[in-house]
């Protein structure tokens, strides 16, 4: 089996895993739960053969383009949800998040980027390049986790905060969306900012130069600073952090997308 045969497998398991975890809301039950949860798991194993193919037939990291980084998002993205799935029993929050995976398996998987191997640029034939994008984009999977509890916690509207059910769910919903960025947070720091100014140092000889993706980057670990910084030295909690996650999240997408596509600089990706 290629890589383009597991990734599709993949992506038609996922599906699955969304389709039935939507069903769930109008017939409840533990066996769509246990089947969507194996679903996930042999999902995952089909994508990571599918990252290991592109890795030994292109002798590189499998994340040089975008095709191959929204590919290893998505992958990160359901690792995160699998984790929170066993911690959190995610239940109506689930179907959204893979919702959200399944959206960028079909732009990873769309004719209008292109998936031929292409020779790195010498800057970028660096073990450096392992270490800075698998961890940024892992950390962003987890941001991902709590951009999409966010948004649910701020379209739960106020009057659930009457209803018991209906409210410890939205406390449900802030504590995972914390949780989530807990986790994102120091692997994005890692990643994009520290492994990042280190290679730039050893590629470019400078460790900061003002590049858009470095600038954007900044923007973006400056978000969930705030978030972490607010909610644990004043205690914000539910409306004003959510809204701080959303924004965040929507600064990592214009770094991710954004830059590429209308900024120019030295990080490009085709």
């Amino acid at each position: 089996m290629n890589e383009f045969g597991l990734l599709l497998m993949a992506f038609v398991l996922y599906l699955l895993v969304m389709l039935s975890g939507f069903v769930s809301f109008f017939k409840p039950g533990q066996k769509i739960y246990r089947f969507s949860y194996y679903l996930a798991l042999v999902g995952l194993i089909l994508h990571s053969l599918s990252l290991l193919v592109r890795t030994v037939q292109s002798r590189q990291a499998p994340f040089t383009s975008m095709y191959e980084s929204i590919s290893f998002l998505a992958w990160g993205c359901v690792l995160a949800v699998i984790i929170f799935e066993r911690k959190y029993r995610l239940e109506k929050t689930g179907p959204y998040l893979w919702l959200v995976i399944v959206a960028l398996m079909a732009l990873a998987s769309s004719p209008a980027l292109p998936k031929e191997v292409r020779p790195l640029v010498p800057a970028l034939q660096s073990y450096w390049l392992w270490l800075h994008v698998s961890v940024t984009l892992l950390g962003e999977a987890f941001l991902a986790v709590a951009f999409v509890a966010s948004l649910l916690y701020l379209f739960s509207g106020e009057k659930a905060e009457g209803q018991n059910e209906a409210a410890a769910r939205k406390e449900k919903l802030d504590l995972m969306a914390y949780r989530a960025v807990a986790v994102g947070f120091p692997l994005f720091t890692l990643g994009a900012l520290v492994f990042g100014m280190i290679w730039a140092s050893k590629a470019w000889g400078r460790y900061w130069g003002w590049d858009p993706k470095e600038v954007w980057s900044l923007i973006t670990w400056l978000f969930y600073a705030l978030y972490l910084h607010t909610r644990l030295v004043y205690g914000w909690k539910g409306k004003k952090s959510a809204l701080i996650a959303v924004l965040g999240f929507l600064a990592a997408l214009f770094t991710f997308f954004g830059v590429n596509y209308l900024l120019s600089g030295l990080h490009s990706y085709t």
